[in-house]
């Protein structure tokens, strides 16, 4: 579902507010340059260092067939605090209608809250190419080979 508005050919994804949502901002570009939608938590937290919590959001959402949105950290949050999201970058899948959680993990020294309303991930809406295997019995040659990890050089080499 495309929308007619818009520059880029905006895609219309339907959102949901849920009853322990009412009164927040639903997720926005804090940007004309963002590429994430900030989006902002519907309950208060209390995460101690090395926990992890599923933050409600108030939200469902009815995303487009094709696409996905992917739920990514905050740098400041990160850098600030050391507030991640652990399955970085999360993706909710266009065929799921429950409730948006965020996972959040404190990989800080310090409690650190979270206060409803507070911004505690970016949402970026993605197009989705599906696979299909082939299976052979052999791949093609390659420079790298099946050179594995650091193969291709180390820090050192920076």
């Amino acid at each position: 579902m495309r929308s007619g508005s818009g520059s880029g050919g905006d895609v219309t994804v339907q959102v949901r507010r849920l009853p322990h949502g009412e009164g927040l901002v639903l997720p926005f570009y804090a940007s004309d340059g963002a590429a994430g939608m900030d989006v902002v938590s519907a309950e208060d937290v209390l995460l101690l260092p090395g926990a992890r919590h599923a933050v409600a959001t108030g939200l469902a959402l009815g995303i487009p067939p094709g696409f996905e949105i992917q739920v990514r950290p905050r740098s400041g949050l990160a850098l600030k605090y050391g507030i991640s999201v652990p399955n970085a970058p999360g993706t909710v899948d266009s065929d799921y209608r429950g409730e948006l959680k965020v996972i959040l993990i404190n990989l800080g020294a310090e409690v650190f809250a979270v206060a409803r309303g507070d911004r505690v991930a970016q949402l970026v809406l993605a197009p989705v190419e599906r696979g299909v295997w082939a299976e052979v019995d052999a791949l093609d040659d390659t420079t790298r080979g099946a050179g594995g990890f650091g193969s291709t050089g180390g820090a050192a080499g920076l």
